[in-house]
């Protein structure tokens, strides 16, 4: 399979990005925000849900990364241990004054970043790396109601 390479302009556009990476592993230590450069980027192993059927699951090392942020805000994240391991569950886009809003990604176990946006401006880009993954993340299905 080829690498994947994708860009987001627009919410849309990042609802795409945000289903690729469902169930990515990091570390605290893979963020980083370059205020000078207005860019927020993180390193991934994002789990490969395109793989073939009957194939073994297996992960890819991905690189994602925001231009023209604004400002970063973490919930539940601890900067001083670098090697605390993190879940990526979903990126969201709440609108501002078009075309500013907020990208949050969001985290197992109550984690956030928060990202100020001037616009959506966004890629995520396969590095290369592919191994097999010791199981294939489980989703409980739960009622919409539960909720």
């Amino acid at each position: 399979m080829e690498l994947l390479k994708l860009a987001a302009l627009d919410a849309d556009d990042l609802a795409v990005i945000s289903t690729h990476l469902q169930d990515a592993v990091l570390r605290t230590g893979d963020l980083a925000y370059l205020p000078r450069e207005r860019r927020f980027a993180l390193v991934a192993r994002r789990f490969d849900w395109e793989s073939p059927d009957g194939a073994p699951p297996r992960r890819r090392l991905t690189g994602l990364h925001f231009e023209r942020v604004l400002n970063v805000r973490c919930r539940n994240i601890s900067r001083d241990e670098p090697d605390s391991p993190l879940e990526l569950l979903a990126i969201t886009f709440e609108p501002g004054e078009a075309p500013s809003g907020i990208a949050t990604l969001v985290f197992s176990g109550g984690g956030a970043i928060r990202l100020e946006l001037e616009c959506i401006e966004a890629a995520m880009k396969d590095l290369g790396p592919v191994w097999q993954a010791e199981s294939k993340p489980a989703h409980l299905d739960m009622p919409l109601d539960a909720a």
